[in-house]
């Protein structure tokens, strides 16, 4: 292990955040609010430690796969213990637990709050915890590779570490270039959202805090019934938009800038993707017409809450926890299945699903016709045994996180549906769950032991589960291996 460019690497982290806590600062002084020494401070801190992480440069920059998911998950963790200091000082959070679960639930893209009420919060704290959202949609450590020449060319193991999917690849020969295309298309979007957002007479708080969230499909709201807080068909059909948008796979967006349309338009995953979101918003609206007053308001809502749910952001636009059963039933699934691979989106990854139901039809042919060759295919080229092994791994110790994870909520005396939806909620990192956890609800009923379950969960569902396993692996710590 080399230690010393984990800490170069965790240092320059700090250094990155320290910045952004500047913007909280300054919104504080703009509000006239007590809370900007409380985010000088924290910048400050994190300041000094960038610097003592990195004036002395490591001798030996060797870089591969085992520090490439070790600093992305201390990245991750140093992050949040940094990044909940704000809460504390402030005091508008008062206890460590909660401060940490509602910044790695930021950082996380996870949208799941200990707040009862959000309202309460400085503009400074509102856009803190917007911006942990957007920090953590593309990764931190994503830009930092934008910026800064790292790890002597090995970066490839962060990107990997971090990015969502089972695989990742460069869309230019160098990584860096990669880093800054793809925070480019990020940014871009951003921006567009928030100007259309301004255009339907959304104030500019609000449209900024909206537009942050909605790109790292995060889901934290500025009001306490999230966005049907605006009552009005054009922003709210914006916001669906974009979640949408941001849960394609961001190669897309590459393929047509460059004027690659038919390539853009085969990639097997995006159609899955688009054809799950269509078919789940017209069974949801058939079966949920008779609370609107109208089945176009039925649809709207159908298509905000599965765009919302299968893209991980979590907003809600209404109590789904009171729609029917089939309805309930099809968002719970759709937060399993998530998003594109290489999106800020959560879940398991469409292209997951789409293999594993390759690999069935596979097998069941092979049982009809033993003799017969077949391989997987997907976009006209053959999938590596690797991916399948990997996507297949993922499956079992996802499935291992996931019952350990409910069965540790079950020391508490909350129903099955709660802590089922709760572990789901914050594995796949949606937000909202059923039950107690639903969309009018918060998680700050859950005793302390319950939240650092789900804090992990939500780590390890942003980080694709082996980063924060490894963790627990007394190998990976043999400096000489």
């Amino acid at each position: 292990m080399n230690y010393a460019m984990v800490r170069c690497l965790i240092g320059w982290m700090l250094g990155i955040e320290a910045v952004f806590l500047l913007l909280p600062a300054l919104t504080a002084v703009i509000y006239g609010e007590s809370v900007v020494l409380a985010y000088l401070s924290v910048s400050l801190l994190c300041g000094v430690l960038c610097w003592l992480f990195c004036h002395r440069k490591p001798e030996n920059t060797r870089f591969y796969a085992r520090e490439g998911f070790v600093t992305v998950a201390c990245c991750w963790i140093v992050l949040a213990l940094t990044g909940c200091l704000p809460f504390l000082f402030s005091g508008e959070i008062a206890s460590p637990v909660d401060a940490m679960f509602e910044t790695i639930s930021g950082f996380t893209t996870t949208g799941a709050t200990i707040l009862t009420d959000v309202e309460a919060l400085s503009h400074a704290s509102l856009l803190w915890r917007s911006l942990t959202h957007w920090v953590g949609g593309m990764g931190v450590l994503v830009f930092m590779l934008a910026i800064l020449p790292l790890a002597g060319g090995n970066t490839i193991y962060l990107m990997r570490a971090e990015s969502p999917g089972p695989s990742v690849s460069k869309l230019s020969p160098h990584l860096k270039d990669t880093a800054l295309i793809l925070y480019g298309i990020y940014f871009g979007l951003t921006v567009l959202q928030t100007i259309l957002l301004l255009l339907g007479g959304m104030p500019f708080f609000d449209a900024l805090n909206t537009a942050l969230a909605t790109a790292g499909t995060g889901g934290f709201g500025i009001w306490n019934d999230s966005i049907a807080h605006y009552n009005s068909y054009y922003l709210q059909g914006v916001i669906t938009v974009f979640m949408i948008l941001f849960g394609v796979n961001f190669s897309v967006y590459f393929m047509l800038l460059t004027r690659r349309f038919k390539s853009a338009f085969q990639i097997e995953e995006v159609r899955v993707y688009l054809g799950v979101i269509l078919a789940s918003a017209l069974v949801i609206a058939f079966n949920i017409r008779h609370l609107f007053g109208s089945f176009f308001e039925g649809l709207h809502h159908a298509f905000f809450q599965v765009g919302s749910i299968i893209t991980t952001t979590g907003f809600a636009t209404a109590d789904f926890d009171q729609w029917p059963a089939l309805s309930k039933s099809i968002l719970v699934l759709l937060m399993f299945i998530g998003a594109c691979a290489g999106s800020t989106g959560g879940g398991m990854k469409c292209s997951r699903i789409l293999l594993m139901a390759k690999s069935v039809k596979k097998e069941l042919q092979f049982l009809i016709h033993p003799r017969s060759v077949r391989v997987n295919q997907m976009d006209g080229r053959r999938v590596q045994h690797e991916v399948m092994r990997s996507v297949n791994v993922f499956l079992i110790a996802y499935c291992m996180v996931f019952i350990a994870s409910v069965l540790l909520l079950s020391l508490t005396s909350q129903d099955l549906v709660t802590n089922f939806t709760a572990v789901a909620a914050t594995l796949n990192n949606v937000g909202p769950g059923l039950s107690l956890v639903g969309p009018t609800c918060n998680f700050s009923f859950f005793p302390p032991l319950s939240k650092i379950v789900l804090m992990f969960d939500m780590l390890a569902g942003r980080l694709e589960l082996f980063p924060m396993l490894l963790l627990f692996t007394p190998a990976v710590w043999n400096r000489n291996r």
